[in-house]
């Protein structure tokens, strides 16, 4: 926002500090470093990172006498913002934001007006506790890394696997989908559900070491085998990180010969996505990543195949001490790609037939984002399309801020209930909570009022969500 000669420049959030700590680990005094598992940023001073880790320390212990089940979540200060979890017993996490700024200049001098009230704390403490669901899926818990080798092997694995991820952590866009952190399903007619149902079946029976099988078609999901913890997350790493690395332009054509021809290769579009890049090459390093999927119960370690055929792509997971051989993954090229690659293009024609029923989209006078609580469904129509580094949503921030602030309300009581708000400029407000189901809707209607405004929102209802219950 530019204001008066131009002067005013604003400037986003951004990541402090992130830290992991076990209180337990350097007791003594004197011993205080042993605590600290990681630290970022490195470079900074080891009496300063001390001296952090023990404020962390001390807000945590002296709220505990006030909230002796319920340990401090959030510390809002001036300058910053800080986040703290404890995932696991004695396992802290902590990250601190630099709350947004307002830069002016008075006197030729740049002046700086912290924003203190902007950050919403649920975002934040949701994308925390992400960070470290996200470590779980491909390391394990903390204590297993404990189990494997100690503090050493532990810090090496926070090391690795931080130094990448923090750097993919976008505080500046992050709102409230991160909160539901949810999962998009993709609609889909009985007929086409059950091919996809019968051809899961189909390669679990033939490649008999699978244990789990996800299919996504568009990066939304069709169907998991895994519990939904462990999807949406696998889900988040899926779309946000894994697929967006490997977008190329989907061929339109099915008869558009794709790979070289080779005997008896029937044509079709599969391809790996983890693991081999080139099947013919036999020094092919068959390297899958590994997820760790139920640690709260069985624990399971497992390697993770992703395969993909045009939109379509499925995931199958099998057992980790079971190494996937370059025999393996060319029997299963050859059965998975061929028959992916007719049900991708089944599900692409039954996808435009209902596109073309439903008819022409002309631009909704609402916005919205709807999230279900026991399937973990997503809908958002705010959103663009999720690119690697950014959600981009279509509709002013503070607007973005107000549907957190609605959802926190709503946080804080079990029963159903309504919140509508008008919001500046022409926009309204509909916060709608219902029996685990969140609908939160934006209106941009000139002299609307209330009783307006509730028509439209039911009339979204009936359209969008024809079958399913809201409580009026």
């Amino acid at each position: 926002a530019a204001g008066g000669a131009g002067q005013e420049k604003q400037l986003a959030p951004t990541l402090l500090s992130f830290f992991i700590y076990n209180p337990k680990l350097g007791p003594k005094e004197g011993e205080e470093e042993k605590k600290i598992l990681f630290y970022h940023p490195n470079e900074v001073e080891k009496n300063e990172k001390i001296r952090n880790v023990g404020l962390c320390e001390a807000i945590v212990q002296f709220t505990r006498t006030f909230s002796p089940t319920k340990p401090a979540k959030s510390l809002h200060t001036q300058k910053n913002r800080q986040f703290f979890h404890e995932p696991e017993e004695n396992f802290w996490m902590v990250m601190v934001v630099r709350n947004p700024i307002i830069e002016k200049h008075k006197d030729g001098k740049p002046v700086y007006e912290y924003q203190e009230e902007e950050l919403l704390d649920k975002v934040y403490s949701s994308v925390l506790q992400q960070c470290y669901s996200m470590y779980k899926l491909f390391n394990g818990t903390f204590l297993k890394a404990m189990e494997d080798g100690g503090v050493k092997v532990l810090k090496e694995r926070l090391e690795k696997f931080f130094h990448r991820y923090l750097q993919t952590l976008h505080l500046q866009s992050c709102d409230l989908l991160d909160v539901f952190c949810g999962i998009s399903f993709f609609p889909l007619d009985k007929m086409t559900y059950l091919k996809i149902q019968s051809f899961i079946n189909r390669m679990e029976e033939s490649l008999n070491i699978v244990k789990y099988t996800a299919f996504l078609y568009n990066d939304q999901l069709i169907w998991s085998g895994l519990e939904q913890d462990d999807m949406r997350i696998l889900y988040k790493y899926l779309t946000t990180s894994l697929f967006p690395r490997h977008m190329e332009p989907e061929l339109a054509g099915r008869d558009s010969p794709i790979r070289a021809e080779m005997p008896g290769n029937l044509q079709h579009y599969g391809r790996f996505l983890t693991g081999p890049l080139n099947l013919n090459d036999p020094e092919a390093k068959c390297r899958f990543p590994k997820i760790f999927v139920n640690t709260d119960d069985t624990y399971e370690e497992l390697h993770l195949i992703v395969y993909k055929a045009m939109s379509a792509a499925v995931c199958f997971m099998i057992d980790a001490s079971i190494p996937p051989t370059l025999e393996f993954c060319r029997k299963l090229d050859s059965i998975v790609g061929p028959q992916l690659t007719v049900l991708a293009s089944d599900i692409c024609e039954q996808y435009n037939i209902n596109k073309r029923i439903s008819g022409a989209e002309k631009e909704p006078q609402f916005k919205f984002i709807y999230f279900n609580h026991m399937n973990l469904a997503e809908k958002s129509t705010i959103h663009m399309r999720k690119t690697p580094s950014v959600s981009l949503a279509s509709v002013h921030p503070d607007l973005m801020k107000i549907l957190g602030d609605i959802n926190s309300d709503f946080s804080r009581v079990d029963e159903d209930e309504e919140i509508i708000v008008k919001a500046m400029s022409d926009y309204w407000v509909v916060g709608k909570k219902s029996d685990q189901r969140e609908l939160y809707v934006i209106l941009n209607q000139k002299n609307a009022n209330l009783i307006e405004v509730n028509e439209e929102v039911k009339k979204l209802c009936a359209t969008q969500f024809n079958n399913i219950f809201f409580l009026d």
